[in-house]
């Protein structure tokens, strides 16, 4: 099976029905794409194909042949990409597990759509946080697309020494958003 995967040609021996994120990690080496469900529901294994968003988790290999895939390792060299600036300077992970997948997702938003919306945000990115970073991820999108609501992070907010007041009314706004 031939690949183009960050740009670089591979050559895979496996059978086409493999999972791509199998290939990815076991036979390319590429470990930043994590295993989570398996079935395609919580986004860990989110990878670009032709720009799209998919989970890796249950495409078939065979089904990338042909195709530009792009993992975390290719989304750029040296985390300059906006998604990853803004992941840093949110501290929006907290485990970590779900994140290449997260900013993947975000990353692929922002390609077709640079100024989303709150909704264009949570319809966009299914992915699950088991740590529940939900706040810290749309602020972070803010942030990379320059929309000017990276501070909504309620976290962040009292981090920054917000008052308490200040907190509850964010949490409020959000909660009944």
């Amino acid at each position: 099976m031939r690949l183009n995967v960050n740009g670089q040609a591979y050559e895979a021996d496996v059978e086409p029905e493999m999972p791509l994120l199998w290939a990815l990690r076991d036979f390319i080496g590429l470990t930043g794409t994590k295993y989570g469900c398996g079935i395609a529901q919580c986004g860990a294994c989110t990878v670009h194909l032709d720009g799209e968003a998919v989970r890796s988790c249950t495409m078939p290999v065979s089904a990338a042949a042909g195709k530009r895939v792009v993992t975390i390792e290719g989304l750029s060299r040296d985390s300059s990409h906006p998604v990853q600036k803004a992941w840093l300077e949110l501290d929006v992970p907290q485990c970590g597990y779900c994140q290449s997948g997260q900013i993947m997702a975000a990353a692929a938003l922002l390609a077709k759509n640079p100024r989303p919306t709150d909704k264009d945000i949570d319809e966009a990115m299914t992915n699950i946080c088991r740590c529940g970073t939900y706040q810290r991820i749309r602020a972070a999108v803010h942030i990379a697309a320059g929309t000017g609501k990276g501070g909504g992070s309620i976290i962040h907010m009292a981090a920054d020494g917000a008052g308490a007041d200040s907190v509850v009314a964010a949490a409020d706004q959000t909660t009944n958003a």
